[in-house]
This record gives structure tokens, sequence and C-alpha cells, in this order.
């Protein structure tokens, strides 16, 4: 079993086919949007493909360490996750093709007009050992 994160944009991916922002969806369309999330996990729960998954909220920020006592937080210049990413999923499947098959199924969760959405997803799988370093 190998695992997979399936990541979630807001933006930086082609546009989906029902490209209308969460924020512009009805309560109900939100509603059948998690809904259809929390279906699809229960699923992978019970094959025993699902790990972990979670929506993120809108807020965040950049910390570093800046010395002892003293992370600097800052709202940018940099690329904000909070505008890019929208949520994961983590899954462990027996192979990519596995991960790619469950990604387009994700992919149809409804969005505006109960459509599918046909989002794009990133697969990435995890890092399985470290990376050898040769001089």
């Amino acid at each position: 079993m190998a695992k997979y994160l399936l990541l979630k944009h807001y933006r930086g991916a082609p546009a989906p086919v029902n490209c209308v922002p969460m924020d512009q969806w009805s309560p109900q369309e939100i509603s059948d949007h998690i809904q259809y999330m929390n279906d699809f996990a229960a699923r992978l729960e019970k094959t025993g493909e699902f790990v972990d998954g979670q929506g993120l909220a809108p807020e965040g920020a950049w910390v570093r360490y800046d010395g002892e006592g003293r992370p600097p937080v800052t709202d940018g210049p940099f690329a904000e996750t909070k505008d890019l990413i929208a949520g994961w999923m983590i899954i462990d499947v027996d192979s990519y093709e596995r991960a790619v098959e469950l990604a387009g199924q994700l992919s149809a969760a409804p969005g505006a007009g109960g459509r599918p959405i046909h989002e794009w997803l990133e697969v990435r799988p995890f890092l399985t050992a470290h990376p050898t370093i040769t001089e």
C-alpha cells in the first residue's frame, strides 16, 4: 500500500467545468458538496483506503524561526496557501492507478446547481524514503 495526498486547490489548476466559487453557492449546495465528501470518505473507510482528510479554513499566516522567542508572522508577499489550497485527503491504496481513479471520483463532487464540479485534484505520493545524497 502507498499513501497519496489528494490536494484540492482554490486556484492554480486549470478551471473546473462548473467554475462557480463556493462563496456564491447556496447553503444547500454547500451541504450537498460536504455530504458527497463525507460519503466518499466513508466508502474508502470501508475498503481501508481512507487515512484522513480535511477542508481548510480561509485564515492562515506564514511563520518562520527568526531567533530565540521571535517567530515573525506575515501575511505576504508570499503566495498564500489560504488562497490556493481548499483541503486535502490522504489515501492508502495499492497503486498509483487506484489513486488516480479515486481522485477522478472525488472530482465529481457537486457544486453550483448540484452539477459535478469536475475540479482538478493534485495527486502526490508520500515520500517513502529519504533522498540519497551523492557527491
